[in-house]
């Protein structure tokens, strides 16, 4: 049987149409999906190491605490009394310690926090406390099951003389596998979908993780934590010991020697993109529709005037039918069509590859910037070397939103903080949010001060606005600036998440500058 020539026409048009739709949709498929795992990891890595900072700044400030109540006592370590009171306030003016207790250079305890109490003229007698009457230096002791059972790591401090005698040593202890300040400190990763995070030590055994039975347990065979146990900072693609594919990102905290890792699963990073990629192709159907009629008519126009020819051939002498074949012009004007058809349907499939590119960089709660449109603009800025200030924010107690009034209340205020950002900025800002309750805004060719204004600003309008009509919300802002002390545009989001960090801990609801 042979094929007419508007079948075969049909059939060439409508195989090449979908093979060029199949390889730009799989192709579109490949690069997002490989920008998707490579801003995961990196997200990851960032998070891991804004973590590892955290905790960093935490311990130096857990020893600073410590150093300043050595040198209190040091003076009167002969009065129970006062050590006694120093010990409850150290206990009672912060939740950086589960207990505190001073250790004499005998290695008895002089002073104890409430429910360590009953120790108190015992002998200290571990690791922890053997290596601090050793050293007799500031420590930060590896996890050790102490004389209460519990299992626990030990910042200590030296207690000298006026005159330079070492009296003994005051510690406070971190419990791991029950809530403190570490659990408090590193909180639960953002996405709820398999994402978590833990700490491991300079030995790489788990000192912190989602699930405390496996608080103590090594893991150093791990790559990751392998990596992170040798200082480095970075991301990369692994399966875990429950053979979950994971994006990892780890930092260390050169302090203490910990390392910080923070992962998602491989699949939640990639189920959106499907998700998009189906829809494209449901939205892409009708046009489709249109396109293979359009074909079909094209394939009859193309077939029509050449069987007439063949007639007019076929019927007529050669004159009359040469004349006639100079007169057929409908073949090109007819491929043209064709070609204008193709490329017309092309043009809005490409549109949609278009609009699934700016869904995946904002955040579809908001209309911000996510990560990912917040990565993209800083290259930019950075490509064209444009000086910035950076705002982070974060809503004050926002977890209690949540918990008082649900977590529909809680995206509502969300978007309310949302509204009140655009409103408080000026046209040339990028405002992002950076997850949960954190949020940041680029002022591109803004200084500090500038910055600082508008954070000021904002933070006052959040906390007169009502959100949700009732709910009075206020915010913390750290604020930095590019470039400053260093060309690392990394840095400036360290900055400002560390200016944000002092809010927090001076009592919330302002806003402080970073200064180099």
């Amino acid at each position: 049987m042979r094929i007419n020539l508007r079948g075969l026409v049909l059939a060439l048009t409508v195989f090449s149409a979908l093979a060029a739709t199949a390889n730009a949709l799989y192709a579109s498929y490949r690069v997002q999906r490989e920008q998707l795992i490579a801003n995961t990891l990196e997200a990851n890595r960032v998070y891991a190491a804004k973590l590892a900072a955290s905790a960093g700044t935490f311990l130096e400030s857990a020893l600073r605490q410590l150093e300043y109540s050595a040198r209190h006592v040091a003076a009167r370590f002969d009065l129970p009394a006062l050590l006694a009171a120093e010990v409850a306030r150290l206990q009672e003016q912060t939740d950086s310690f589960n207990s505190v207790g001073i250790v004499r250079a005998d290695g008895i305890m002089l002073a104890a926090s409430q429910g360590i109490r009953n120790f108190e003229g015992a002998r200290v007698d571990n690791a922890s406390s053997r290596m601090a009457l050793q050293t007799r230096k500031p420590l930060i002791s590896k996890p050790y099951v102490s004389i209460a059972g519990n299992l626990l790591i030990n910042v200590s401090h030296p207690i000298h003389s006026e005159s330079g005698a070492y009296l003994g040593y005051v510690s406070g202890t971190i419990y791991l596998r029950d809530e403190g300040a570490l659990h408090n400190l590193l909180g639960k990763h953002p996405y709820q979908d398999g994402s978590y995070l833990y700490v491991v030590d300079s030995d790489g055994r788990l000192i912190y993780h989602l699930d405390s039975k496996r608080v103590g347990e090594d893991v150093s065979g791990n790559p990751v934590v392998a990596a992170v146990m040798r200082g480095e900072v970075g991301a990369q693609r692994l399966v875990n010991t429950h053979g979950v594919d994971m994006l990892a990102g780890y930092a260390p905290v050169p302090r203490s020697g910990w390392g910080v890792v923070a992962q998602r699963p491989a699949q939640a990073t990639l189920e959106p993109l499907n998700d998009l990629i189906w829809a494209l192709i449901r939205y892409a159907a009708p046009f489709a529709l249109l396109f293979l009629l359009a074909i079909w008519w094209c394939a009859r126009k193309i077939s029509q005037p050449l069987s007439q020819l063949a007639t007019n051939v076929e019927h007529h002498d050669m004159a009359e039918a040469m004349q006639r074949v100079r007169s057929v012009q409908a073949w090109y004007f007819e491929a043209e069509r064709l070609k204008r058809a193709v490329i017309r349907s092309y043009t809005n499939l490409q549109d949609k590859i278009g609009k699934l590119n700016q869904a995946s960089i904002t955040d579809p709660l908001t209309g911000l910037r996510n990560r990912r449109g917040t990565l993209q603009a800083v290259e930019t800025l950075k490509a064209a070397e444009t000086p910035f200030a950076v705002i982070a924010l974060d809503i004050d107690h926002f977890k209690r939103v949540n918990d008082t009034y649900g977590h529909t209340a809680g995206d509502e205020v969300i978007q309310g903080m949302a509204q009140l950002m655009r409103d408080c900025s000026r046209p040339t800002d990028i405002l992002c949010r950076n997850g949960g309750e954190e949020f940041l805004i680029l002022l591109p060719g803004a200084g500090a001060k500038e910055a600082a204004g508008m954070a000021e600003r904002l933070r006052g309008r959040t906390e007169a606005h009502r959100l949700k009509g009732a709910l009075e919300i206020t915010v913390s802002a750290g604020v930095a600036q590019w470039p400053a002390g260093s060309a690392d545009v990394d840095m400036v989001f360290q900055a400002a998440d560390a200016a944000l960090y002092t809010a927090k801990q001076q009592g919330r609801n302002r806003v402080v500058t970073h200064t180099a």
